[in-house]
């Protein structure tokens, strides 16, 4: 009979992993002096600054909903990976608990075997009860044979025993995990609908301020911002990226938009860098993170340079002082000089 500490280490081991359950979270060359930065008006009795103005504000809260919709399918894909760590630790804790049943059944053999009529099983009770020196080897021998089948069945049976704890222990985690991705998500879900209800809003408010423009203010929309600076970029895949934006002047602004005949401000950096093999993120956030931040003194011809803080805008610098950017809401791909609230630049092309 196996002795009951053992039983009850093991039992309680067993028992504690049973309970784990599923759940379904020096200035290099092509750098430029800049001139002094520029933005549009904001004389508040021009039709067009108000809108322009109502624009912007609809860029950044459109920003803040392109963030909160990474952030949620990021944590969706947390809670992806907490479910399915779940289950194979699930599947691991049941086969580490049939192992452990299987050696048990073995171990508790050997453990009854171990007493016969009270006396122990030994090399001394095979020498007492043998009757001839010949007898004594082979029961020795035989002994020896249990012994080492013994050891290797509770090796086994305490392997299985630990396997099963650490499986039991790994649910643990995922389990804990994937309830902390589910609760996070429905969070983020929440603060995604709030503002896609802001973003609309302002929509709402945009458009009865363009039926205020004039057919100038229009047309000052339509404008593409003259001829490009033509200076080079210092690299081919900043080449690429500057020329296919640049080919792009005139294509309307919609939020949401990647391309290839619409854009956002993010939507047009990713594009024309997804041109010249480069992946960059979806939004301007998290553009003003990729690459290597580069000095406003030592801006180069396709370095992604960024405006606002927390960052909302991003276009790509064509030197001269320029860039050339998806703006906003009713207006196109244009160059434009840099704004006043530039925030910083990224290089992401060397």
């Amino acid at each position: 009979m196996q002795s009951q500490p053992i039983k009850r280490v093991v039992a309680g081991a067993l028992a504690a992993a049973a309970v784990i359950t599923v759940v379904s979270v020096g200035t290099p060359a092509g750098a430029i002096t800049l001139p002094a930065p520029q933005n549009p008006p904001t004389n508040s009795a021009d039709a067009l600054a108000q809108y322009r103005a109502a624009a912007q504000e609809a860029e950044k809260l459109n920003e803040d909903k392109l963030k909160a919709q990474d952030d949620y399918n990021a944590k969706q894909a947390d809670l992806a990976k907490a479910n399915g760590d779940l289950a194979a630790a699930n599947q691991r804790l049941q086969a580490a608990q049939a192992e452990a049943a299987k050696f048990q059944v073995v171990v508790d053999q050997f453990a009854d075997a171990s007493f016969v009529s009270g006396a122990q099983m030994s090399r001394m009770s095979a020498l007492l009860t043998g009757t001839s020196a010949q007898d004594f080897l082979d029961r020795s021998s035989a002994l020896a044979v249990l012994a080492e089948d013994k050891n290797r069945a509770m090796q086994s049976y305490l392997d299985a025993v630990n396997a099963a704890a650490a499986a039991a222990a790994q649910a643990t985690d995922a389990r804990n995990r994937a309830q902390a991705a589910t609760d996070q998500s429905a969070q983020l879900l929440n603060d995604l609908n709030a503002r896609a209800a802001a973003l609309q809003a302002q929509l709402d408010q945009l458009r009865q301020l363009s039926s205020r423009l004039t057919a100038a203010d229009k047309a000052a929309q339509s404008d593409t911002g003259g001829a490009a600076p033509g200076l080079p970029a210092p690299t081919s895949a900043a080449q690429t990226a500057v020329n296919v934006a640049l080919g792009k002047r005139g294509s309307a602004y919609v939020w949401g938009a990647t391309g290839p005949t619409t854009f956002d401000c993010s939507g047009l950096t990713q594009y024309a860098y997804g041109k010249a093999g480069i992946s960059l993120p979806r939004t301007s956030s998290a553009q003003s993170t990729f690459g290597k931040a580069v000095p406003r003194s030592e801006l180069q011809v396709g370095d992604l340079v960024f405006f606002g803080s927390p960052v909302h805008h991003v276009g790509i610098y064509i030197g001269d002082g320029k860039m050339v950017h998806a703006p906003d809401t009713g207006d196109v791909v244009k160059i434009s000089p840099l704004q006043n609230d530039y925030s910083g630049a990224r290089r992401v092309a060397y």
